[in-house]
């Protein structure tokens, strides 16, 4: 057989934010579903994996941006801004672009992924703090 499963959980699952326990806790749980499934999917060649998505620049977190840092600003200085106040701990000082989630996806999705099952990748941009998920 062959198959992917993949889910996309958030930074949130590994750092949850205390006005988003509730978030965080969903995620932290589909982290355990996807390890869960793959256990039970081993010796099949179905792999599941979970994506690790960082601050990622969509329509509403564009938004929330504004909201905290300025509408008036030009895009890149309110994000610089709200990177160096509200996520200082991000290696790359930037919001992580859509397509770069997708790339990940891209890969899990392919033959290529073979022998990566069971894991939780993260695409964070190294706002993580830990070398583990």
């Amino acid at each position: 057989g062959w198959g992917r499963i993949l889910d996309l959980a958030s930074d949130s699952a590994v750092v949850i934010p205390a006005e988003m326990i509730h978030y965080g806790m969903t995620k932290t749980a589909l982290l355990a579903v996807g390890r869960g499934f793959a256990k039970d999917a081993a010796g099949t060649g179905v792999t599941v994996n979970s994506v690790i998505a960082g601050p990622t620049r969509t329509g509403g977190v564009e938004q929330f941006v504004r909201e905290l840092v300025g509408e008036e600003l030009p895009w890149d200085e309110a994000q610089r801004a709200f990177m160096v106040k509200y996520r200082p701990q991000s290696l790359i000082q930037r919001l992580i672009e859509p397509e770069e989630i997708a790339n990940m996806v891209v890969y899990l999705a392919s033959p290529l992924a073979s022998a990566t099952t069971g894991g939780a990748l993260r695409v964070d941009g190294g706002y993580v703090d830990s070398i583990l998920p």
